[in-house]
Parts: C-alpha cells; sequence; structure tokens
C-alpha cells in the first residue's frame, strides 16, 4: 500500500491497501467455517442440531454459528490484549501444527508405497473428478496453472511479519530476509505433506475419500486403533493449523486497516490505536467480518479461498509494479534490502502475477475463480472505492509527502524521496 502510493497516487494505494486488506481479513470467515466444520468430525452432534437454512447447498446448523462466533469472540479477546498473548497463543499452536504434521507424514510413509505416487498426471481421464468444477485441464501444465488459483491463498501469511513489526519492534533490516525464509518454508512444509500423503493411496482412491479425507486415508492403512489415533491426530493438526492463522490475520488485518485509515484512505474512526499497539476499532470491524462466517457454511470455502487468493495476487502485482517505478524514479535512493537479480527480478514478478491476475477472471483460462468468487472481488472492490471517496476531505488539506508520512508514521517525519 505504501509503495503503490510512493509510486502512483492515493486512488492507486487504498486500491492496493484494500485488496490486501480484503484477502487477509477474508481468512478470517472462512477459518470460522472450516473450524466447525472440523470440530465436526470429532464432535458429530455439532452438526445433529436443526438445520435453519441452506447456502450453496451447505446446511446451517445453529450449533454450528454458535461455536463460530464464540471462538470468533476468544481471538478476539486474545488478540485485545496485545502482541505478547497472541504471540504466546501462537507458538503453542505451531508446536502441535508441526508435530502432527510429522507423524501424520511418517505413517503415511510407513503405510504407503511409492508406487501410489505414480502416474505423476493422469492424462486418461483428467475430468474424472472436476467434470463440474472451474478447475479444467487435460495437460501437466494445465494442472499447475489450474494450482495457482488457490496457491497464493495457501502461501499467504508472509505479509503479516512486516505488518506485525510495528508493534513487536522487530529488525526492519532483517524483515526482507524472513519473509522470503517464510515463504521458502511454507513450500517445503506443503511439498512434503503432499509427497508423503501421496504413498498412502493411488490418487483415484484418494479424491474418491470422504472429507476429511488425510484423517480418513489412516483409518485405511491402519484399520485398527492405529488408525482411530492417527484419525484424531490428523484432525488435531488440521485445527491447530486453522487456529495458527486464524490468530495471525486477526491481528494483522486490524494493522493495515488502521493503516490505511492513518493514510486518510479510509474513515478516521479505524485509525485509533490502544497504548498496547492494539487497533480496538479496527479489531471489532474483522471480528464482525469472522463471526459472518458461521452464517455462510463450507459450500462457501472455495469461494472464499478463489476471493482470496486474486485479492492477494492484485495486492502483490501492484507492489511489484510499485518497486519496478520506484527503481527506476528514484535509482540513488538508499535501499537497506538488495533483490536477488535487481529491477528485472522485480519486473518478472511484476509480470507474472498481472498475468495469473488477469487470467482468474477470464473463463477459458485454467486460472478462473468462478462466478461466484468474481461477483465477490468487484462487490468488495466497489465498497472499498466508496470507502476511499467518503474520506476524500481528509485528504484536502495535506500533500502526497505529508499523507505518504502519515502512512508510514505517527509522527510524520519520513521524506518519500527515501523511497
Amino acid at each position: 500500500m505504501t509503495f503503490s502510493y510512493a509510486a502512483f497516487s492515493s486512488p492507486i494505494a487504498a486500491l492496493t491497501g484494500w485488496a490486501a486488506f480484503g484477502a487477509s481479513v477474508s481468512l478470517l470467515p472462512w477459518e470460522a467455517i472450516q473450524i466447525t466444520d472440523i470440530l465436526g468430525y470429532l464432535i458429530p452432534r455439532i452438526k445433529q442440531s436443526a438445520v435453519l437454512y441452506t447456502v450453496l447447498g451447505s446446511e446451517i446448523h445453529l450449533s454450528t454459528i454458535i461455536i463460530g462466533v464464540i471462538l470468533s469472540f476468544s481471538l478476539y479477546l486474545i488478540n485485545i490484549h496485545g502482541l505478547k498473548a497472541a504471540a504466546t497463543f501462537q507458538r503453542y499452536l505451531v508446536i502441535l501444527l508441526v508435530l502432527t504434521s510429522l507423524i501424520g507424514a511418517a505413517a503415511a510413509l510407513i503405510g504407503g508405497k511409492a508406487d501410489n505416487l505414480f502416474p505423476l498426471y493422469d492424462k486418461a481421464a483428467p475430468f474424472e473428478f472436476h467434470s463440474s468444477q472451474t478447475f479444467r485441464h487435460a495437460s501437466v501444465w494445465g494442472g499447475i496453472f489450474a494450482v495457482f488459483v488457490s496457491a497464493p491463498f495457501f502461501l499467504a501469511g508472509f505479509e503479516t511479519i512486516p505488518q506485525g513489526i510495528e508493534s513487536a519492534g522487530g529488525n526492519v533490516k532483517k524483515v526482507g530476509k524472513t519473509v522470503v525464509l517464510s515463504v521458502a518454508c511454507a513450500c517445503l512444509f506443503y511439498a512434503l505433506l503432499l509427497i508423503c500423503f501421496g504413498f498412502g493411496l493411488p490418487w483415484k482412491e484418494f479424491a474418491a475419500l470422504q472429507r476429511p479425507a488425510t484423517a480418513n486415508l489412516f483409518l485405511i492403512l491402519y484399520p485398527s486403533r492405529w488408525g482411530t489415533f492417527l484419525y484424531w491426530i490428523i484432525i488435531s493438526g488440521a485445527i491447530a493449523g486453522l487456529m495458527t492463522s486464524w490468530n495471525g490475520f486477526f491481528s494483522a488485518s486490524a494493522n493495515l486497516l488502521m493503516g490505511m485509515s492513518r493514510g486518510r484512505l479510509l474513515p478516521k474512526v479505524l485509525q485509533k490505536q490502544a497504548k498496547n499497539g492494539v487497533a480496538p476499532h479496527a479489531l471489532t470491524a474483522c471480528l464482525l467480518l469472522s463471526c459472518a462466517g458461521p452464517f455462510l457454511g463450507t459450500n462457501f470455502i472455495d469461494a472464499i479461498t478463489c476471493f482470496s487468493a486474486s485479492a492477494f495476487v492484485l495486492s502483490w502485482s501492484m507492489t511489484a509494479w510499485s518497486l519496478v517505478r520506484l527503481r527506476l524514479s528514484h535509482p540513488d535512493a538508499p535501499r537497506p534490502y538488495r533483490i536477488p537479480g535487481g529491477i528485472l527480478m522485480a519486473l518478472f514478478a511484476a509480470v507474472t502475477s498481472s498475468v495469473v491476475l488477469l487470467g482468474m477472471f477470464l473463463p477459458f483460462t485454467p486460472f478462473y475463480v468462478g462466478k461466484t468468487a468474481t461477483l465477490m472481488f468487484l462487490l468488495w472492490m466497489s465498497f472499498g472505492i466508496l470507502l476511499f471517496a467518503m474520506s476524500s476531505d481528509r485528504r484536502k488539506s495535506k500533500t502526497k509527502s505529508e499523507l505518504l508520512s502519515e502512512l508510514l508514521s505517527e509522527s510524520g517525519d519520513v521524506d518519500s524521496a527515501k523511497f
């Protein structure tokens, strides 16, 4: 958001920031939906209450709404006490997530066999499991590109590192390396799990499993008490994984919303910051969006995933283009972090992300996110434009340099020429 403001203008910054906020805050209702769904496998009675209504064919129960809202309020209360409380809670969740993942990966390797990894891509029946789905492809490259639709969503989270550094008081010079390391670790983590669980069953058998597929895999590999034990281990790890993202994006989304308001891109009410660094009004807005999740149901998951991925790609592409422009307009500016490949790497990132973004809204491409996600994206960006227009009076008395300073800090002593 700040880079796009320095490189272009306040409307572009608002577009970038609102897209980034939409991408991160959409994870809150996503997690609220998923957590009640996963808990239903541990406690079946959760989904045995009366059905209130349906959304996209998904049944909405009063019990799942209550649980989702209670958990949303619980995370809100943790984050409202400051970064230290949220970080302590996060540490225990990450330990549980890593342990359960390693146990599951090892059990899949032991109980499965390498032959189940092949064929790497089955060209015989490309539409067997996705004939009515958005992601249509008939080649290995089509399959790889189709993954791009959801990959940004699952690799997201690294941007919470710089967003939280103001409250954490971390070393700014190490942020760049930490961000790159976090993305690399995420890629390795997902690759490890996919390969190990691929040992378990042939792909067609795995694709035919009922939810939760990975947990049910162990009931087949180990038809004994060990299978039941591993089932519970995987479900526990899934809950820990959901809670880590949910907790992390609560404060990160609020900080981003506060930053936009501080830069006069949104109404003033959202810029309030407590002494412990928490943005209470922005955090309350995030709470309301999180509580909306349980009212939507599990069949809304794919649409939220695709919407979030497209919003992430928009914000990333704008950041990359801003970086290219700033490198050209301010070639001699001091820069504490050196990009491997320099401006060529920035240009590669800008072009690649822009192509993916365009493909996400074209029905004939393997990137296409679908009608529901496209409509969500258009409505969300329209709402952001409305809020930006409502705060226009706040920007009239400020120069671009002054507004940029307010985006970066409350002291207002930041020179835009440094970019």
